[in-house]
């Protein structure tokens, strides 16, 4: 008897179509053997600056495009300002007031509060830097090809984050200068800060609960619930 295949159940783990492998040392492993260090960075507002401030940052950041010998990529990450964690604040600080008009104050405050951040759509936004490190820089032989079977990694991810850790260290620091010339501070994202961002990304209604805070290591990327 044929079978029907639209019948047949599909269990196939969404983690498996994730091109990364592991978040550890404060970097992003992917499946091919890659590395991704990731940089946060602060953004300046060149609409609010004098003409020769803006000169000033566009001849800066021009000096760190050809200062590169190396790619990067820049990320904008933009979303809904979460201020959910905010009002119960407020709301928290309301019913613990005992003084009849500072308790008025408070709720007008928190009710003017939420109505603008409802009509005008306010966005949160982070900037990202991403250096990657190409499995290619690991000189792996087509003798490794058993290893990448058994792995999918094509050395020990141990020799991998030694090497990645080599090359990345010092293309990060001339990011930093360079991001200092422009009056930026910038940091790298640690492991628990990755994990918590692909989290987020992965899990938008997670976002702004104590949950993403709490996220385990090993737990998966994508919730299935």
């Amino acid at each position: 008897m044929p079978v029907d295949l639209s019948k047949v159940a599909i269990r196939g783990a969404t983690q498996e179509h994730l091109e990364i492998y592991d978040i550890r040392d404060n970097l992003i492993i992917l499946k091919d053997g890659s590395v991704t260090l990731t940089i946060q960075t602060t953004a300046v507002n060149f609409g609010l600056l004098s003409e020769m401030e803006q000169d000033a940052i566009i001849y800066a950041y021009a000096g760190l495009l050809n200062s590169l010998t190396f790619p990067i990529q820049i990320v904008i990450r933009s979303k809904r300002k979460d201020i959910s964690s905010y009002v119960s604040q407020l709301q928290k600080a309301e019913d613990e007031q005992q003084n009849a008009l500072l308790k008025n104050q408070i709720a007008k405050y928190r009710d003017f509060i939420v109505k603008t951040v409802k009509e005008n759509n306010v966005l949160d936004k982070k900037f990202y830097i991403c250096i990657p490190f190409s499995s290619l820089e690991l000189g792996v032989s087509s003798s490794a090809k058993l290893l990448i079977k058994q792995t999918g990694l094509p050395l020990p991810v141990e020799t991998i984050i030694e090497k990645a850790k080599v090359a990345l260290a010092p293309k990060a620091e001339h990011i930093y200068r360079q991001l200092g010339r422009l009056g930026l501070r910038a940091r790298q994202l640690n492991t628990q800060e990755l994990i918590e961002l692909f989290y987020t990304i992965y899990n938008p209604g997670a976002e702004g609960t104590e949950l993403v805070g709490s996220v385990p290591y090993t737990s998966p990327a994508i919730s299935t619930q």
